[in-house]
């Protein structure tokens, strides 16, 4: 779980190992807050983030929501580009996790008291992202 600006994300894709955390929190910017979902590709060493909401969202432009990520990720990105996508985890998401004891839900509580990431999710979180970039 990543939080950022008291917004809760989880990591759901992350090509060629694209996803640094200190380099996202950098980045991030409030405007993001109103999507569901964020990508950050990477281009020329540089990281750009760009937000798409949930495909059953109501009157959202096509091109904006997440069934086109694939699509903005060929046309606007560098061929091959490492790149990650995030999924918004809404609050009520994140008092079910919490009521049901979910563990990381949990860690993630008691890290954002004293503001730091516990290291046995990092190293899931890590182990994760590499399983994921070997399967592809």
């Amino acid at each position: 779980m990543i939080t950022v600006d008291h917004m809760n994300f989880e990591l759901v894709e992350n090509y060629r190992d694209a996803f640094d955390e200190t380099q996202f929190e950098s980045k991030y910017s409030e405007v993001l807050n109103k999507y569901d979902y964020i990508v950050g590709d990477i281009g020329y060493e540089k990281l750009r983030l760009t937000g798409f909401y949930r495909d059953n969202k109501k009157k959202v432009e096509r091109d904006k929501k997440y069934s086109a990520i694939q699509d903005y990720l060929y046309e606007y990105c560098n061929f091959g580009c490492a790149y990650f996508v995030l999924r918004k985890v809404p609050k009520t998401e994140m008092k079910e996790r919490e009521e049901d004891g979910d563990e990381d839900a949990v860690e993630t509580k008691e890290a954002e008291t004293v503001n730091e990431v516990p290291e046995t999710q990092t190293n899931a979180r890590t182990l994760a992202a590499r399983q994921h970039s070997n399967k592809q």
